[in-house]
């Protein structure tokens, strides 16, 4: 709460300060991290394109900007100060931008009527909706009203194209989701680990991604009676030392935290207890298979990461709203379990069955694959308007 004040406290001094007056200027909105990682390939391609503009990125929340505030292809980086007209107003007077772009949900009410005011062109990019949204309700005039200052919308699906339509908004273009560009990339980087090669030595891998406690119960149980031919890595959503040490004391098998890892260690142990950050989606890339948390606790975690690597993914119960997931679970890429027993069950048959495995992975593999380009489609949509 702190940053989320003392950030927004700045945001004005940061524009007067630093952005290039002589320029023009796209701006970039996205709510939080996972966001971010959305419209990341447009703002690269726009970094790439459009060499003479200013690129200003704002976030809502800090699990965003203080995360990439020093890390992104924009020229500016601040908080959104929050939506009063005033704020609005004083906000987009600044940075006069040619061109503004909301990722996903973004509705603020004020920022679009300025933005609409000063005749800027403004895009909703990967955008999703569904019937529970409030602009699709009786009492939702008001978000409607909103949203008639949105110049285009490229949403993810048919069904938003046809929400919308119902709405009478037919300025949209079904797109699909920025996100799949950006995952596609990671096959590019180099994803190799010392630590990793050391640890997993040619043998079966589970990775297990963003745990919370929900899911490492259902987990630890199948890890202490497994064979030992299978090596385990849990990257928990949580990296507090005190609940890695409830994690590691839950485990009977031997056990190596990243942080104090030294090679004799690894090579003699069955668990990796990853307690640091940043490391998970190269970790992904030595997978057989991956579990992905948050599934039986608050919300699921980023899904695609793994997949993208060609292996099954396992998740919890609780994936309703994860389009990804939803279509995966369809076309039997994904696996949902809610028990102990489902996740032996499940876990046993990959490691059985190294022809269901490839078979299950190439679905995953091939699922990113036709989703692909959404980025290029609003590119070409901006050299249109810039």
């Amino acid at each position: 709460m702190k940053l989320f004040v003392r950030g927004r406290q700045r945001t004005f001094s940061i524009l007067e300060t630093h952005l290039e007056r002589n320029q023009k200027t796209i701006w970039m909105h996205a709510a939080s991290l996972g966001e971010y990682e959305q419209g990341l390939p447009l703002l690269e391609r726009l970094k790439q394109t459009y060499t003479n503009h200013n690129l200003v990125l704002s976030f809502f929340s800090p699990s965003g900007y203080e995360v990439k505030k020093n890390k992104t292809p924009a020229d500016v980086v601040v908080y959104l100060p929050m939506d009063s007209a005033g704020n609005a107003k004083r906000f987009v007077d600044l940075v006069k931008p040619d061109l503004a772009i909301f990722i996903k949900y973004e509705i603020w009410p004020n920022y679009l009527h300025e933005l609409n005011k000063g005749k800027v062109p403004t895009l909703l990019v990967s955008a999703i909706f569904s019937k529970r949204q409030v602009y699709f309700k009786p009492f939702g005039s008001f978000m409607r009203k909103s949203l008639k200052n949105i110049s285009h919308f490229f949403v993810q699906d048919e069904n938003s194209k046809t929400l919308l339509n119902s709405i009478g908004f037919s300025n949209t273009t079904v797109s699909g989701d920025t996100r799949f560009d950006r995952v596609s990339k990671i096959l590019e980087a180099d994803n190799r680990l010392d630590i990793m090669d050391d640890f997993v030595n040619n043998e079966f891998c589970l990775v297990v991604g963003s745990s919370w406690p929900e899911d490492e119960a259902v987990i630890t149980p199948y890890i202490n009676e497994a064979p030992n031919t299978i090596k385990f890595v849990i990257a928990p959503h949580n990296i507090k030392t005190n609940h890695i040490q409830k994690l590691e004391t839950s485990i009977k098998k031997k056990v190596v935290r990243y942080s104090s890892k030294n090679v004799s260690s690894l090579k003699e142990a069955h668990v990796l207890i990853v307690d640091t950050i940043g490391l998970l989606t190269k970790i992904y890339s030595y997978a057989n298979v991956a579990y992905v948390g948050g599934g039986f606790a608050t919300g699921l975690h980023n899904t695609l990461e793994p997949a993208v690597f060609g292996i099954p993914v396992i998740i919890g119960p609780k994936y309703s709203g994860f389009k990804e997931a939803e279509d995966l679970i369809m076309k039997k890429g994904i696996l949902s379990i809610e028990t102990n027993e489902e996740f032996k069950k499940t876990l046993d048959y990959f490691f059985t069955d190294p022809k269901a495995l490839r078979q299950v992975g190439s679905i995953n593999h091939n699922y990113i694959k036709s989703k692909l380009g959404a980025t290029e489609l609003v590119l070409n949509y901006i050299n249109s308007l810039i």
